[in-house]
């Protein structure tokens, strides 16, 4: 009862003189519509610089297989042949940080359409789930080639939008045959502009076929870019079973080249140049770098203590970086928006300092009739909180309005935050009683005589 008293008490009192009570709320509302609309800004800003930095591959993991080396002779990182395509969907089953997975070929052909030739940036033999790991999902053209595809080694291919300029005019080439080292290819979709990545190269400049396709049709090899000392050796070693069964007599004829061309037999765990990952979040990357790096020496079947033959690579650098940005300008935006909060709680207490003012004979009527100093200071702080809470709702409604507007009209993206509405209420709250105790305090400790003479 004493809170209803107290709460309609306030309200008449703030009811005697409305225009001033809305000039004080004022202060709140803009305060608090700041708040709002540049948190809804900048957590739209910041999803979409994520987005922006996962398409560039910040959340991607790559593994490369380890270092191949011949009487003491180094052939450099990745020349070793480990990994498989079997570590791929291995990773996928068992690693719950692994979002997606994809195995690499690489290859470096000449591309011939007519009378024009190009060679690309990026050959690239993987799976459709590449696209995935890459968020590159959505295609300009036509369709990827299919899991089908993969297991039959389709002459299919889906091509950046470079190639689409320099080896087909600008015109669509779904439908379309290309030569990739003399082997035709049918172009089944364009991939969506992409641009550059972070480090300045052409990602548009590219062709994805099944990587089957790329290491049995058009490299004939593992497609890797190891040293031609010992890509023969490795290559036999990886992919027959010469070294297991040396001297074993052929049970069946050997196949022509151009059989082995048109009809190729891949073999079983054959070698990848790369598996490409994507973490479920870039706060995972750390975790999924363990489960995997547990995983693969496992299957590869690595003593304690011997060392990895395999290395892990992240983009963490450079999504540290951006994301340090993002949150810098997001802060920055806050403290500005919180200075506008402030200097509402100040005009609140201005406001009721006023007030205590003019209203000094009624506190010593209040007290005269039997008020205490704990009912004044709870009047005078009601008073103030709920001015804030008023303020902090129209506020709440203004800084979302003010951001509908933005994205609608500016086409900034945004984002909305319950805890940002949350918080917006209990500063509205705090800032009425942080900025309200003192006028309340005073006037609580009014003494009533001198408040009865007061004129």
């Amino acid at each position: 009862m004493t809170i209803r008293k107290t709460l309609s008490t306030a309200i008449r009192a703030l009811r005697r003189n409305v225009t001033r009570s809305a000039l004080t709320v004022l202060g709140i509302v803009i305060g608090i519509a700041a708040v709002i609309a540049m948190m809804e800004i900048g957590k739209g800003s910041s999803g979409s610089i994520a987005k922006t930095i996962a398409s560039m591959g910040a959340n991607n993991l790559l593994i490369f297989p380890g270092t191949a080396a011949t009487g003491g002779v180094s052939f450099g990182g990745g020349s070793s042949l480990t990994l498989t395509a079997e570590d791929c969907d291995a990773i996928l089953r068992e690693c719950s940080s692994i979002a997606s997975a994809a195995p690499l070929v690489r290859a470096r052909p000449q591309l011939i359409y007519q009378d024009k030739n190009w060679v690309p940036t990026f050959v690239y033999g993987s799976t459709p789930a590449y696209l995935t790991v890459r968020d590159w999902s959505q295609l300009a053209d036509g369709d990827i080639f299919t899991d089908a595809d993969v297991r039959n080694a389709s002459r299919v291919c889906v091509v950046g939008q470079t190639l689409v300029r320099e080896l087909f005019g600008g015109v669509n080439p779904v439908g379309k045959e290309i030569r990739v080292k003399n082997v035709a290819f049918t172009v089944v979709g364009v991939l969506s502009p992409k641009g550059a990545n972070a480090f300045g190269m052409d990602q548009d400049d590219i062709l994805l076929a099944p990587w089957t396709t790329i290491k049995y049709r058009v490299s004939g090899n593992s497609g890797s870019t190891t040293s031609t000392s010992n890509s023969s050796t490795s290559t036999s070693s990886a992919n027959s079973a010469d070294s297991t069964f040396p001297g074993a007599a052929a049970v069946f004829p050997a196949q022509s080249s151009t059989q082995a061309a048109d009809a190729p037999m891949p073999v079983r765990f054959a070698n990848v140049d790369q598996v490409i990952m994507s973490a479920t979040s870039g706060d995972q990357i750390k975790s999924a770098i363990r489960e995997v790096t547990s995983l693969l020496r496992e299957r590869h079947r690595l003593q304690k203590g011997e060392p990895d033959d395999f290395s892990i690579r992240d983009m963490t650098e450079s999504a540290n970086a951006l994301a340090s940005t993002t949150n810098m300008m997001t802060n920055l935006l806050l403290a500005v928006a919180l200075i506008s909060l402030v200097v509402g709680g100040v005009g609140i207490m201005n406001i009721m300092l006023v007030s205590v003012t003019e209203r000094t004979r009624e506190i010593g009527l209040r007290m005269a009739v039997g008020a205490r100093s704990r009912d004044i200071l709870r009047q005078f702080l009601t008073e103030a909180t709920l001015l804030c809470l008023i303020g902090g709702l129209l506020g709440l409604a203004l800084g979302r309005g003010s951001a509908l507007m933005v994205q609608k009209f500016l086409r900034w993206p945004i984002e909305s935050s319950v805890e940002a509405i949350i918080a917006s209420i209990v500063v509205s709250a705090v800032v009425g009683i942080v900025f309200g105790f003192y006028p309340a305090w005073k006037a609580s400790r009014l003494d009533p005589i001198e408040a009865l003479r007061y004129e």
